[in-house]
């Protein structure tokens, strides 16, 4: 048997048992081989369920495991950087969730510790290895659709629940959480970064965090990014790639589903009516376990990942610039 890639995970934290750590599970370079928790007692109850040999009491036991080849990061936000630099300082590879860190400054501290360390350290965003993404990004760069003009982004749930993290500050809220994905996806496809942005912001009085987001961004070229993102609006996401010569629909953009088909629709506009649309469809995958494959495929191989800290820097600085928009009521530059 092959080896794979000896993984450890920071904290009990739920996008870790519930999504994250099972997909990894079943990926064919992937083994997640230790957890820890500042409770020892919450650490083995969930090595338990999750079939997860070692066991660790703290973050610091972990990071000394010699066997342990990366790191996965699910703390909260604003514990990623911190942690991560000190995984990467303990010898490790270290992939973190969204958003990798509070601030474009955090992010580059980040950054610079990550190529200090000569270890990968990359942002957590599956998306970018679904088959959708992939292949909606090779229609753009075939032509089909002619260059991208502008891509519109809807991102919405609604939650209530004060002691979810998503509502806490300073790390909660829309933006932090899935205004990332929007911007992301739209570097994603059109290989480019963002140049202003000009953004509303509504926030909510009880939990202090931003709950509806509406931005423009404005990339090279006159290309635009429009898109909403709300965590207080029926729950509802879609992409659609719009370019001179027809368009792309993502209908499941970002939580895509494990347990059936996903699809994209490519329709060249001859009217209003989808007479001149195709629809593709992508076998049932898990996202999750695709991402955490090839970051272990880097490791293995010993080979640079494909996407590094340096990129989730620029993602960081869209967001900062769309939080002082916000603020200005004006365009800021990223």
């Amino acid at each position: 048997m092959a080896r794979k890639a000896s993984w450890g995970v920071l904290s009990v934290a739920k996008i870790g048992w519930e999504k994250v750590i099972p997909a990894m599970q079943k990926g064919a370079l992937s083994s997640v081989d230790a957890i820890a928790s500042r409770d020892l007692a919450r650490a083995r109850e969930w090595a338990g369920k999750l079939g997860i040999r070692k066991a660790y009491g703290s973050y610091e036991e972990l990071l000394k495991d010699p066997e342990i080849d990366a790191i996965y990061n699910p703390l909260p936000n604003e514990l990623h950087v911190p942690w991560s630099i000190k995984a990467l300082e303990a010898g490790k590879h270290v992939l973190c969730e969204k958003p990798i860190a509070m601030n474009s400054a955090e992010a580059k501290k980040l950054a610079d510790a990550a190529k200090a360390s000569g270890k990968n350290c990359a942002e957590a965003f599956m998306v970018r290895f679904h088959p959708q993404w992939r292949r909606a990004r090779d229609i753009v760069r075939s032509g089909e659709i002619g260059p991208v003009r502008s891509i519109q982004t809807f991102f919405s749930y609604y939650l209530m629940d004060p002691t979810n993290i998503r509502n806490i500050a300073p790390g909660g809220g829309a933006l932090y959480d899935i205004g990332c994905y929007a911007i992301l996806t739209a570097r994603f496809i059109m290989e480019a970064d963002p140049t202003r942005i000009v953004s509303t912001i509504d926030w909510d009085p009880n939990f202090k965090t931003d709950r509806l987001v509406g931005a423009l961004a404005e990339f090279p070229g006159a290309r635009h990014l429009t898109f909403t993102v709300s965590t207080q609006s029926n729950v509802y996401q879609r992409v659609v790639i719009v370019g001179e010569k027809g368009r792309i629909e993502v209908e499941v953009p970002f939580n895509a589903p494990t347990d059936r088909s996903t699809r994209i629709r490519i329709d060249d506009g001859r009217d209003l009516f989808g007479a001149g649309a195709r629809v593709e469809e992508f076998p049932m995958v898990d996202q999750y376990t695709l991402q955490g494959d090839a970051f272990s495929k880097a490791i293995l191989e010993k080979a640079k990942f494909e996407f590094d800290a340096g990129d989730a820097v620029v993602n960081m600085r869209v967001i900062e610039a769309a939080f002082r928009s916000g603020k200005s009521g004006a365009w800021e530059k990223v």
